[in-house]
C-alpha cells in the first residue's frame, strides 16, 4: 500500500504491438484526464507499434482521433522494466540517460488492448516483477481474449453461446461442417478485438477471402453462426468485497449506412444510438446483469470487465464474448454505461486502482 502522506503513483501503460494500438492511446488519454492530480503521481508509459516502452510526457488531447487518424506512441526515453520482484523500477536504457527513470511504483494501469496487453503476456511481466496491476491476472486475460476457450468457459458454467467453428491457417478445413452454422457468418481472428479483421459473410464464395483476412491477424480464426437479435451490452466491476457488480446494459443500434457494428462505426463514424437501459422487461435485463457476473466469475476475472450478448425476439440471452480491458475512451460502452449506473468515469477508474492494490496475487 502507498505509505500515508505520498500521492500513489501510478504508471499508465498504452498503446502497444497490435492492430488496436490507437484504440489504446485514445483509451489512455480519458484515463490521464481522470486521474486525480491531488491523489495520484502519473507516469505516461507508451508501447511503440514495434514494442519499444517509452516514458512520455505528452499531454491528453494529444492522445485523440484527429481528422480519423488514431494516434500513435513514438517519442520519449526508453525504458525496461525487468522482471526483479525486489525493486520495481523502471530503467532507462537510452545513452546518457539517468540509471533509473523512475522507482517504485505502486500500481501498474495496462490500457492495452489487444496481443501483448490484454492477453495475458504484460500480466505476466507485472506479476514477475511483483507490481500490482489494474484488471484481469494471466489466466483470465488468457482465456478472455481467446474467444475459443472463452466460448468453452462460458459453456461449462452453462451460459448460452452462439454456435461457432475453430479454422487454423495451414490446416485443411474441407471437412469441417460449416454449413450448419448457415449464412451469414462473421469470420473473425480468434484473439483480436476492436472489430478488427472481421468479416460478414453472405456468401459460400466469399468464405475464403474472410478467413484470410482472419488470419493475417491470427493464425487462428472463429467462424460463429450470425444471430438475430439486439446487440446488448454490460460493465462489471469488482466492489470492495472482490464480488462482481454488473452495470445497466446498454443496447446498441446502428444507423443508416452500416450493415453491422464494425471498427468504422465504433470509433471514426459516429453510427450508433445507445439506450441504457434498453427497452427490455425487467426480467431480461436483470437476467443479462446476473449473466455478465457469471461470465466474469466463469472465467476468474478481475477488476473489470465488459461482456457482450445478444438478446433474441423471444428474449433468449445468448453471451457473445467477454473483453477484460474494454474501451475507456470518451464514446466507449464501458464507462458510459456505469456512468448511467451512478459511477461517474472518474470514480471507474479509482475503484479499479483501489481493486489492483488491494488484490492478494
Amino acid at each position: 500500500m502507498t505509505p500515508p502522506g505520498r500521492r500513489t503513483r501510478i504508471a499508465v501503460v498504452y498503446g502497444g504491438r497490435n492492430s488496436e494500438h490507437g484504440i489504446s492511446v485514445v483509451s489512455a488519454s480519458a484515463v490521464l484526464s481522470a486521474l486525480d492530480p491531488q491523489r495520484y503521481e502519473v507516469v505516461q508509459l507508451g508501447i511503440t507499434p514495434d514494442g519499444r516502452w517509452l516514458l512520455t510526457d505528452e499531454a491528453p488531447d494529444q492522445l485523440r482521433i484527429t481528422d480519423r487518424a488514431l494516434p500513435q506512441v513514438a517519442k520519449g526515453t526508453e525504458v525496461i522494466l525487468p522482471g526483479d520482484p525486489t525493486g520495481p523500477s523502471l530503467v532507462a536504457v537510452e545513452p546518457g540517460a539517468a540509471v533509473h527513470a523512475l522507482t517504485d511504483v505502486d500500481v501498474v494501469f495496462p490500457v492495452l488492448h489487444g496481443r501483448f496487453g490484454e492477453d495475458g503476456t504484460i500480466q505476466g511481466l507485472l506479476e514477475m516483477a511483483g507490481v500490482p496491476y489494474v484488471g484481469a491476472g494471466v489466466f483470465a486475460s488468457a482465456a478472455g481474449m481467446d474467444k475459443e476457450f472463452t466460448k468453452k468457459l462460458l459453456r461449462a458454467e452453462g451460459l448460452d453461446v452462439g454456435e461457432f467453428a475453430v479454422l487454423h491457417r495451414g490446416r485443411p478445413y474441407a471437412q469441417v461442417d460449416l454449413h450448419r452454422l448457415g449464412l451469414p457468418l462473421f469470420v473473425k481472428p480468434a484473439r483480436a478485438g476492436s472489430s478488427v479483421g472481421i468479416t460478414r459473410v453472405d456468401s459460400w464464395a466469399d468464405l475464403d477471402d474472410a478467413l484470410q483476412l482472419a488470419w493475417s491477424h491470427d493464425p487462428k480464426a472463429l467462424v460463429e453462426a450470425a444471430v438475430t437479435g439486439r446487440e446488448i451490452e454490460c460493465g462489471v466491476l469488482e466492489n470492495v468485497d472482490g464480488e462482481p457488480e454488473a452495470s445497466l446494459p446498454a443496447q446498441i443500434t446502428l444507423l443508416p449506412g452500416h450493415e453491422w457494428y464494425d471498427f468504422e462505426a465504433k470509433y471514426l463514424d459516429d453510427a450508433c444510438e445507445i439506450d441504457i437501459p434498453p427497452d427490455l422487461p425487467d426480467a431480461v435485463i436483470e437476467e443479462v446483469r446476473s449473466a455478465a457476473c457469471r461470465a466474469f466469475t466463469a472465467i476468474d476475472c478481475a477488476g473489470l470487465a465488459r461482456v457482450d450478448f445478444f438478446v433474441t425476439p423471444d428474449e433468449r440471452v445468448i453471451v457473445n464474448e467477454i473483453n477484460t480491458m474494454p474501451g475507456f475512451t470518451p464514446i466507449s460502452m464501458f464507462p458510459k454505461m456505469w456512468a448511467a449506473t451512478g459511477v461517474p468515469y472518474p470514480e471507474v477508474v479509482d475503484r479499479l486502482i483501489a481493486a489492483a492494490l488491494r488484490r492478494d496475487r
